[in-house]
């Protein structure tokens, strides 16, 4: 896999000088039918990592935000999964809380993931048992072990709506961050202990992110304790998530439990 690493640090390098000519231009950005945000940015460096991965494996699958899905990815072994940027409506504001995203996964597995985010110049990118790294230095999640004292990365969205507001009397310091795969790979380096989340995710949001939290030393499931297997027809990750070290993620899942905890419609309720 240290081809595939290579290149999709390459790629993702390129990829990020095109985001900082562009961060903050809310001129080019518009709104999709699901309400999502897309720029510029996102078009062409979505053209740009196809180019770039595609051409030096064009055996492998290809899932990504910005393309129209096919089911010909589902007879792959090996598929690239893509968020060109993830984080896009914090993009266009200017908010350096956004990464470019590139995973690889070999039968549903991730096996290697690349996160770039260009304003603040961290490259954090993982292996299947090689480690996850910033800036080429190994880096892992923390040993925190109650979640009270617990710094917990949480969506900006989901805190504006007080969805997270339920759980607070649970937790330490609650932290709303743009992108949920920079969250996860400021759990994986240890700058947050967890990221918790109530909402559904896409694949490409979250593989390359649960490589980092992996390879860090931490976990990744979603809210009813399940571990993902990426590269599914139906790419949507319902029923939340929540990331970081085995304690704390036990920990969070038992306080849902205990409470009686529920997921209905994309609503959180205790």
């Amino acid at each position: 896999m240290k081809k595939e690493l290579s290149t999709a640090i390459d790629a993702i390098r390129e990829a990020g000088r095109i985001t900082l000519k562009l961060l903050g231009d809310k001129e080019r950005s518009s709104q999709k039918t699901n309400g999502d945000i897309i720029s510029q940015a996102d078009i062409s460096v979505n053209r740009l990592l196809e180019t770039r991965l595609k051409g030096a494996f064009p055996d492998y699958g290809w899932l990504s935000e910005e393309n129209a899905d096919s089911n010909e990815r589902l007879t792959k072994q090996r598929v690239w999964i893509i968020d060109p940027i993830d984080g896009t409506r914090e993009f266009v504001e200017g908010i350096p809380e956004y990464v470019i995203c590139i995973a690889l996964v070999d039968n549903g597995m991730p096996v290697v993931g690349v996160q770039f985010n260009p304003a603040r110049d961290q490259l954090f990118a993982a292996i299947r048992n090689g480690g996850t790294f910033l800036n080429g230095k190994r880096i892992f999640c923390t040993e925190c072990k109650y979640l009270s004292k617990a710094s917990v990365a949480v969506s900006r969205s989901e805190y504006d709506r007080r969805e997270i507001e339920p759980f607070r009397s649970f937790m330490g310091e609650i932290l709303p961050i743009g992108s949920v795969a920079y969250k996860l790979a400021l759990v994986a380096s240890g700058d947050y202990d967890i990221n918790f989340s109530v909402q559904p995710k896409n694949e490409w949001d979250v593989c390359a992110g649960d490589l980092l939290i992996r390879e860090a030393g931490g976990c990744m499931l979603n809210l009813n304790g399940n571990v993902r297997s990426y590269n599914q027809k139906n790419t949507l990750i319902e029923n939340g998530l929540v990331a970081g070290n085995s304690k704390l993620v036990s920990e969070t899942l038992l306080m849902l439990k205990a409470n009686n905890y529920s997921l209905q419609n994309g609503d959180s309720k205790l």
